[in-house]
């Protein structure tokens, strides 16, 4: 087809009143990709905003409709749609027609004409906020009864446990994870000697920064700088991988196939998490350990000094309860990460979302359950 010919098969767009003052409009030719841009505008001109006495458009005219067409058509129903006078679409062929009739107005909304958002008050904001938290919990008590019941499976039948994939994850998620954990505990006890001993020294009990790193360090630095650097590293991990598993409908494909979501993706990184956060709190202790060991010895006193003391502050109880804490840390981390990831939602950016929400929520968690630790250690005295 030569340029003139497409010039003259152009969609155009006429506008009458009929004889009740109803508004007629007439569009006719080809209404495609490149001409509904331009019909767009003269319709949107020619209607104006919705009256209350409706309006006809003809378009038995038209003798080419495409995807854009059909966008331009809907978009005239849904700008008229719960008014009193619909918009009434008169002569259309039967195959657009079909196309037309797939979508509802109603499925997407009333139209914005102001064009921008919609002021929300306060109160609703917070009841949006209140209402997605409640959600959230819910979701939460279902999963962790889901993951219960998946780990009791697991530990009745330890051979179908996918231990392949356990050992894989412990690896990419626990091993790999060695050397920042390392790094961390070695600089917080490095950093917490030297800040300890500047007052301690206008005292002349420099020794004592052996007991506070060891007392700090076993209790609770070296448990929860552990658990927060596996957040942001394994939690975000499992809700990327389990995310975008859903997002490729992998999730979907495992319940066809009657196989449960929660043993065959979760339990392995559970397991993996459970196993791998206690170990790398011990090396995270022996860490801040050394980190302490080396100021004290810049200060001149011997190592066997600075080990006798560390170990004259600290008792059973004191390493049990840190690694009680890292036990559960262990299970908050692996456990909120799957559970961002199977709550992915569809889009671009929903990956993004879930692995941001496991970071976030985990750490929030973490610092909760920390807090709950504190409480019953001091009622319990230990």
């Amino acid at each position: 087809m030569n340029p003139g010919n497409q010039r003259l098969s152009a969609a155009t767009v006429r506008s009458s009143r009929d004889d009740a003052g109803r508004l007629r409009l007439g569009i006719s030719g080809r209404l495609d990709a490149q001409s509904s841009a331009a019909a767009w505008r003269d319709a949107q001109a020619a209607l104006g905003a919705p009256e209350e006495t409706g309006a006809i458009v003809d378009v038995s005219g038209i003798e080419y409709c495409d995807g854009a067409g059909i966008g331009l058509l809907f978009e005239l129903k849904r700008r008229y749609a719960g008014k009193e006078g619909a918009l009434e679409i008169r002569g259309l062929a039967e195959d657009f027609r079909r196309l037309l009739d797939q979508f509802d107005p109603a499925d997407f909304g009333p139209s914005e004409e102001g064009g921008g958002p919609t002021a929300v008050s306060v109160v609703e904001e917070v009841g949006r906020a209140s209402v997605e938290i409640a959600r959230d919990i819910c979701s939460l008590v279902v999963f962790v009864g889901e993951l219960g019941g998946a780990l009791v499976h697991a530990l009745r039948n330890p051979r179908k446990v996918r231990w392949r994939d356990t050992f894989l994850v412990a690896e990419l998620a626990g091993v790999n994870a060695l050397p920042i954990v390392v790094l961390v505990g070695f600089l917080l006890g490095l950093i917490m000697a030297f800040q300890a001993a500047i007052p301690m020294r206008q005292f002349g009990v420099e020794i004592y920064v052996a007991d506070l790193v060891a007392l700090s360090v076993i209790r609770e630095l070296g448990p929860l700088m552990t658990a927060i650097i596996l957040a942001g590293r394994s939690a975000s991990a499992f809700a990327a991988e389990i995310g975008t598993m859903k997002v490729n409908e992998e999730i979907d494909a495992l319940k066809t196939m009657g196989l449960d979501s929660v043993r065959f993706v979760v339990v392995p990184r559970v397991i993996a998490g459970v196993a791998l956060t206690p170990l790398l709190t011990l090396f995270a202790h022996l860490a801040g350990l050394t980190g302490g060991a080396i100021v004290l010895l810049s200060m001149g006193y011997p190592l066997v000094t600075y080990v006798n003391e560390a170990l004259g502050a600290v008792d059973l109880a004191d390493f049990l309860g840190g690694m009680a804490k890292s036990f559960v840390f262990g299970i908050l981390i692996a456990g909120i990460g799957c559970l961002r990831g199977l709550q992915t939602r569809t889009g671009p950016a929903a990956v993004g979302e879930s692995t941001t929400r496991a970071v976030v929520s985990g750490i929030v968690l973490i610092a909760i359950t920390d807090g709950l630790f504190s409480v019953v250690y001091y009622y319990l005295d230990i």
